[in-house]
């Protein structure tokens, strides 16, 4: 399946840049954006009627993949993989784990928030404790799912061999019949993608709705709603960006590597379409962390809380008595 007449140098190295440059931007922002998200929600986890829960496992998820960003940093720089073979099938693991793992938390992110607006006395009166089953039903279906792509590639590792160099999409494919590879790619587009993109955009229409209706004391005034509408739209514009124009091209992908496409400058242009469609789908590590900042006031006011500005401030004393230095605390 990849082998193909059609062979263009330049190709490789404009995936590795691509992904080079992708990956070096996102790492930075990822970590720091994911690792203080996890801080905040995990000492407030208590507030999981807003969905806090299903928060923290998105950050998590994002976590996942940011932490084998440098490796997919260097074999792209270097065009070598000089790691074990297993260390590279768990990064390629992880990658797909990230993307189904989001798209699963941002449809609960926008089902919790919709139904909050939707019906405030039955989520807004106590804690959801469903919501931890569904977390950890979702992992559990996410990772199972998900070890089909490092299955289908071929798991020899021979030192002797220049497939050892190759990681990630480059490692070759395992013998499979087509039609198995578009009863994949079907369950893929219908269950990991369309099912989440109509709960999403279902839950974006419902919490617009709810704007227009009038309130007979239960929500006391529409800035609840408005927070909601912002958290609905963030989840609907993150999961349109990042992961639809990867599921729409992945068909094609599959036809360009299956040698299927005769027309050798249409292949090109759909793996180069797809280098970039991937690399989105990667962005949304940096992008979920915007969307707790930006539309979660919780997240903002927990922040804001006494307990975490007075530990802010007894970590600046301590670092300052560490370092010998007197800084004013105003």
């Amino acid at each position: 399946m990849n082998n193909s007449s059609c062979h263009d140098a330049s190709l490789k190295s404009y995936q590795h840049h691509v992904y080079a440059v992708v990956y070096s931007v996102i790492l930075a922002p990822g970590l720091l954006g994911n690792v203080l998200a996890l801080w905040v929600f995990r000492i407030y986890v208590r507030e999981t009627k807003k969905a806090v829960v299903f928060m923290m496992n998105l950050a998590v998820a994002d976590l996942l993949q940011v932490l084998s960003l440098p490796l997919r940093i260097y074999y792209y720089l270097n065009g070598t993989w000089p790691f074990s073979h297993l260390l590279c099938l768990i990064c390629f693991y992880l990658k797909f784990v990230n993307m189904y793992a989001s798209i699963y938390f941002l449809g609960w992110i926008s089902v919790r928030r919709c139904q909050l607006i939707m019906r405030p006395l039955r989520y807004n009166s106590s804690k959801q404790k469903g919501d931890i089953f569904i977390c950890v039903t979702g992992w559990f279906l996410v990772c199972l799912g998900c070890l089909i792509f490092p299955l289908m590639r071929n798991l020899s590792s021979d030192s002797n061999s220049n497939d050892s160099q190759y990681c990630f999409a480059e490692l070759p494919l395992r013998t499979i019949s087509p039609s198995a590879v578009w009863v994949l790619l079907i369950i893929a587009e219908l269950v990991g993608f369309i099912l989440p993109l109509v709960v999403v955009v279902v839950c974006a229409c419902l919490t617009a709705g709810s704007l227009r209706e009038k309130t007979e004391g239960v929500v006391p005034d529409r800035g609840e709603k408005r927070r909601a509408l912002r958290m609905v739209l963030s989840c609907a514009v993150v999961f349109l960006l990042c992961f639809a124009p990867y599921h729409i091209t992945m068909p094609m992908d599959f036809l360009a590597k299956a040698n299927t496409l005769s027309d050798c400058s249409l292949r090109d242009l759909v793996l180069r379409c797809h280098t970039v469609t991937l690399s989105l789908a990667s962005l949304n590590c940096g992008l979920d962390p915007l969307m707790y900042y930006f539309t979660s006031d919780e997240f903002w006011r927990q922040l804001g809380k006494p307990e975490i500005s007075e530990s802010m401030i007894l970590s600046r004393r301590l670092s300052c008595i560490t370092g010998g230095e007197d800084v004013d605390d105003d």
